[in-house]
């Protein structure tokens, strides 16, 4: 494991205690008929990709991996993302893991960085943490109201006032387009403090969140949201391992972090038949993206943080180099990637 030289070095938050199974019971099940209560649009767009995880194989039945990446290969990888990350004007915040060799390499990876929209990541979490609570379920509604109307991105700031929409689709939203609005919606209503707790109870140390930290101006602001690169791969790992609230909502989380519609960034130069996971992040002169990429030659975790950038189109671009240079080391000849989480969808492009 390489570490680039830093100030100061934080301890690795504490794991959390995988949940007992079954503590969703039948959740694939709401989730089929909540998709039969929403829009006939969102229902064809996202239930073949739910029935397409329901009848894959569990999460414990790896695929063997044939030919994962070796020392000397990591080595040069690592060596050239050093480089490339030195080089850049921003700051730079990296967190790589082979999820086969259990490899890793950081760089700044306990760095504090603006949120931007990666704050949607807990969140979807904590909101899961309600639902295992039975407090609310995915296809509880919420009515949009002209007060929780939030610009940025995302297409329900359209929406008409007084629209009811559940919760599955409102995180799908949250996650895919990155919408404002839905995150406002699910903040009012699990509540803010509720949140400050959940991640602590998630074992986030440095990822916090606060009512300055989400807005949208373009300036600083008195309170800011700030996570790590190490905090933000960690949890997508949870997610990957089933580990994330408990084994059904990390496979929910999975496949609306597949269907996150950014192509620029880490999807941007992604393999054909190759899958990733993601979230990206863009606000303050922020830039990030965190995902989990399945490969044929293993599935990694790959976090890349940014601040004080020149520009937000330099950013995306170090971003997308840093994950070209990645992407080239866990390629083989095979047209398609293989990858044990992703086998069995059949290859597509991104």
């Amino acid at each position: 494991m390489h570490q680039h030289h830093e100030p100061h070095r934080h301890a690795a938050p504490a794991p959390v205690k995988k949940p007992a199974a079954g503590v969703f019971p039948g959740l694939a099940g709401k989730f089929l008929l909540a998709l039969l209560l929403v829009g006939a649009g969102f229902a064809l767009y996202y239930g073949g990709s739910w029935l397409r995880f329901a009848f894959a194989p569990p999460l414990e039945q790896r695929k063997i991996v044939e030919s994962p990446i070796r020392d000397d290969e990591w080595a040069d990888l690592t060596a050239g993302l050093e480089k490339t990350s030195g080089a850049y004007r921003g700051r730079v915040g990296i967190y790589l893991k082979d999820l086969h060799t259990g490899k890793v390499w950081e760089y700044n990876s306990d760095r504090l960085f603006p949120s931007a929209s990666l704050i949607k990541v807990p969140i979807m979490a904590s909101v899961f943490e309600k639902i295992k609570l039975g407090a609310i379920t995915l296809d509880t509604q919420i009515r949009l109201t002209r007060r929780g109307r939030v610009g940025g991105s995302g297409s329900l700031k359209w929406v008409r006032d007084g629209t009811s929409l559940s919760v599955m689709e409102i995180i799908y939203k949250m996650i895919t387009e990155s919408d404002n609005t839905a995150t406002k919606m699910l903040i009012d209503y699990v509540g803010m403090d509720y949140l400050d707790e959940s991640f602590k109870k998630l074992g986030l140390t440095y990822t916090n969140i606060t009512p300055e930290g989400m807005s949208l101006s373009s300036g600083r602001v008195k309170k800011e949201n700030y996570t790590t690169a190490r905090e933000m791969a960690g949890l997508m790992e949870r997610i990957y391992a089933g580990e994330l609230v408990n084994r059904e909502a990390s496979e929910f989380m999975l496949d609306v972090l597949k269907h996150t519609k950014s192509r620029s960034r880490l999807r941007r130069g992604l393999p054909l038949g190759w899958e990733i996971g993601h979230k990206t992040g863009l606000l303050r002169r922020s830039c990030h993206d965190v995902g989990i990429v399945f490969s044929p030659r293993g599935d990694f975790l790959l976090a890349v943080l940014t601040s004080e950038v020149p520009d937000y189109t330099s950013a995306k671009n170090f971003i997308a180099r840093v994950a070209k240079l990645t992407y080239a080391y866990y390629k083989i000849d095979a047209g398609f990637a293989e990858s044990p989480r992703a086998a069995g969808s059949g290859p597509k492009a991104p």
